[in-house]
């Protein structure tokens, strides 16, 4: 048995050609992160793929289901696990030419299902509304009229609903496709017995006629109404990444490029590295780059999330999608294609937009064992009803079962969190938070504690370079500062840079750097003409055993109180003096950690700075703790101690020191302005890099989950009172009955309510 499930499995898989590449999933993420590279449903619970956005097309559209993530292939098709139909996984023209394609599709099968339904219930209803069809024709002849009627919407218009709920028993996962095929395959299949084979059914199940009474018209209208439901549906998901849809538009088709001297509008897909591109008032910067010549200022907003206009000139770096305001100047293409911030925010919402929150784990146990307990109170319900249920019983009985397959459809359940994600996401991508992964959704609003770096967190990571003071008669400051200049030009440290460009002011010229060595936490050395230069901290004198003497040390502490960062220089092992710089605290640090505070948390800075620099700034911003001299591990080892301490903690940090603590923290928070690794490292990214982007990752948090649990909540509790009244449990008490007709509409409306729940988070 075990050998026939896996070789269906495999057959199923092959047939939708997954690929780790592909470019569809399913958004209930039902196979983890697997894609299809074809539109189509999902194989597991049924639901359409949907297709992953990018600014740039693959070779090949790859297609997913969107509830099962993982599932993928070239082409369109259904997911092997729910069912559903696949959907492509970029969004681009042709993928919102699909779209509408299968909507279209589907909302043509809708219109052919509803003029078959139509004179289906009318004639079933006739008898009710005061119209005798007797006159006409037999009851039995009429019978062969609904089945005529009702077989196309069965075998044209919902036959993908019958083939995803056979796949789901065949691959051992049931879901709302087992019951909605098991309830209105029943009735449709009793229907044609009973017309077929009459003399066989007890009288209960007859008229006075002679004629045993049908469902075609239940069959039916059930999946119509559910066909209804899945256009809905497949409408609403469409706006679900319209915030993606958004940034895209963001990205002009062309560009104007100078090339030979002479100007060219070509397509942007052409624009290559380095390229000059001119930009005029009011047009969409097309890549990254650098301006070279000419200033303007720049609306950031739809990156950053800041509204403010940012002064840029010479220099400068400008970023792809935002937008010019009145200057004309030109740039040079950094970089293009997928490599551009925009490109990446997107790909890191839709990697996002395909992991699972904690909180989802719950939905997805329950989900597990709810198909099979709802098929038990079925079986229970026709069984009461059987025994106890008034006449005719089994009439009472089989519309039960019946009302209790359809009503109970998992399918909302499923939906809560993935489509709260999805849109949260998006949102979050709009106002410069990127999340790269949704459990940090989950975790960000229960974090207490907040660790931040200092330099490039709170400070702009931009020092400058303040004193150069050298130690005994050997050196003087010029010579001193050529020295440290030549050596931190072989250092990619934000401190190197201001050193490099203070001695570039002052007109100096470095020098030749032989055997650099990097100590992590400690400084640099190397050769130069023979000498041996090391630029470091105060671990790097004890490390190389430098004396030093009182009055020095009161200097460079005096230095260090007022915010400066002080680093020793040592010449062929001996003191030769120091230079300090000053890195300029970023003007929304303050405001961000007040308001954090307010909201509760902790805010402690671990710096690799020294304790009276760190101090300076500690206690300009009024946090709750510092530390300092920490080497990368010591700030892991700290992050580790707070979570023992039952904490909930948040890191943010911009460089490679920070990375270990990224990871070890329950949310890691990079800064956008930082390096790859710590990007890398972190969950969360801040486009700006600024903390006030740690209150608006805060309150995103706040939203979605609270819309996660209001679906949830919407979910459990139809199913809690559905499932019990579609049984029959008020028909002892008040003679009601729900029939299996608006059992279906109920279903698709639950559906449906999730969906537009989720989409208020917009």
């Amino acid at each position: 048995m075990e050998h026939n499930h896996k070789h269906t499995t495999e057959q199923s898989v092959s047939n939708k050609s997954l690929s780790s590449n592909g470019q569809y999933y399913c958004p209930m993420l039902c196979e983890g992160d697997k894609k299809y590279d074809q539109p189509g449903d999902c194989p597991v619970c049924g639901m359409d793929l949907v297709r992953e956005e990018k600014t740039a097309q693959s070779d090949k559209t790859q297609y997913t289901c969107p509830m099962h993530p993982e599932v993928e292939q070239d082409h369109p098709g259904s997911c092997p696990k729910c069912g559903m139909d696949l959907e492509p996984k970029e969004v681009s023209d042709d993928a919102d030419d699909g779209e509408q394609k299968a909507y279209r599709r589907q909302l043509n099968k809708f219109w052919v299902a509803m003029i078959f339904t139509i004179p289906v219930v009318f004639i079933a209803m006739s008898d009710y509304i005061g119209i005798s069809l007797a006159m006409i024709a037999s009851e039995t002849t009429w019978g062969w009229v609904e089945f005529a009627l009702s077989t196309p919407v069965v075998f044209y218009s919902c036959r993908e609903f019958f083939v995803r709920g056979y796949r789901s028993v065949i691959n051992k996962s049931p879901n709302m496709w087992t019951l909605i095929s098991l309830g209105a395959g029943a009735a449709y299949l009793f229907s044609i017995i009973a017309l077929v084979f009459p003399d066989i059914f007890p009288d209960q199940f007859k008229s006075e006629g002679g004629a045993v009474h049908l469902y075609f018209e239940a069959a039916t209208v059930i999946l119509t109404l559910i066909l209804l439901g899945q256009v809905l549906e497949a409408r609403a998901r469409g706006k679900t990444n319209s915030a993606i849809r958004e940034l895209l538009n963001l990205v002009p088709p062309e560009a104007t490029v100078i090339r030979d001297g002479e100007e060219k509008v070509i397509p942007l897909e052409h624009v290559t590295l380095n390229d000059i591109i001119k930009i005029k008032p009011g047009e969409k910067i097309p890549v990254d780059g650098e301006i070279t010549s000419g200033k303007s200022t720049l609306d950031e907003s739809m990156i950053t999330g800041e509204p403010v206009p940012v002064k840029k000139t010479e220099g400068d770096e400008v970023i792809g999608g935002t937008i010019n305001g009145t200057g004309t100047f030109q740039m040079k293409a950094l970089k293009v294609g997928s490599d551009t911030l925009l490109s990446q925010i997107i790909d890191m919402v839709n990697k996002a937009s395909r992991t699972k929150a904690p909180i989802q784990n719950l939905a997805d146990k329950v989900s597990g064992y709810f198909v099979p307990v709802v098929v038990v109170i079925a079986i229970i319900s026709f069984i009461v009803w059987t025994v106890w249920g008034p006449d005719p019983a089994l009439v009472y009985a089989f519309t039960s079962a019946v009302t209790v397959l359809i009503i109970a459809c998992p399918c909302a359940l499923g939906l809560a969190t993935p489509m709260s994600i999805m849109v949260g996401t998006g949102k979050g991508a709009k106002q410069g938070v990127l999340v790269k992964d949704a459990r940090a959704i989950e975790e960000m609003h229960k974090v207490t504690t907040l660790v931040i770096d200092k330099t490039g967190t709170i400070t702009q990571g931009k020092p400058a370079l303040q004193q150069v003071q050298s130690y005994g008669d050997q050196y003087s400051d010029e010579e001193l500062l050529k020295l440290v200049a030549s050596l931190e030009n072989n250092s990619e440290h934000p401190l190197a840079h201001a050193i490099i460009s203070g001695a570039e002011a002052q007109g100096i010229k470095t020098l030749d750097v032989s055997n650099f060595d990097s100590i992590t936490g400690k400084g640099i050395t190397g050769t130069i003409d023979g000498r041996q230069v090391a630029i470091g901290n105060r671990r790097l004198l004890e490390q190389l055993e430098v004396k030093t003497d009182e009055q020095f040390l009161d200097e460079v502490t005096k230095r260090q109180s007022e915010g400066e960062t002080v680093m020793f220089v040592i010449i062929d092992q001996l003191l030769a003096g120091y230079i300090s710089v000053a890195d300029p605290i970023k003007e929304a640090s303050a405001s961000a950690i007040k308001t954090l505070q307010d909201q509760g948390l902790e805010v402690i800075m671990l710096t690799g700075d020294n304790k009276n620099t760190a101090k300076a700034v500690a206690d300009k911003l009024g946090l709750d703790g510092y530390e300092a001299d920490l080497l990368p591990e010591n700030k892991y080892e700290k992050v580790k101690a707070l979570q023992q301490q039952g904490k909930k903690v948040a890191m943010a940090g911009d460089g490679i020191n920070d990375a270990p603590a990224l990871a070890q923290a329950d949310v890691g928070i990079a800064m956008g302005t930082g390096t790859d690794v710590a990007i890398e490292s972190a969950s969360l990214t801040l486009v700006k890099g600024e903390l006030d982007g740690i209150v608006r990752a805060r309150k995103l948090s706040t939203d979605v989950m609270r819309n996660i649990k209001q679906n949830l909540f919407f979910a459990f509790i139809y199913n809690a009172l559905c499932v019990p009244i579609a049984a029959g449990i008020l028909f002892p008490f008040f003679g009601l009955l729900l029939s299996p007709m608006l059992a279906a509409a109920a279903m698709s409306l639950s559906s449906i309510s999730v969906i537009g729940n989720s989409l208020r988070l917009r």
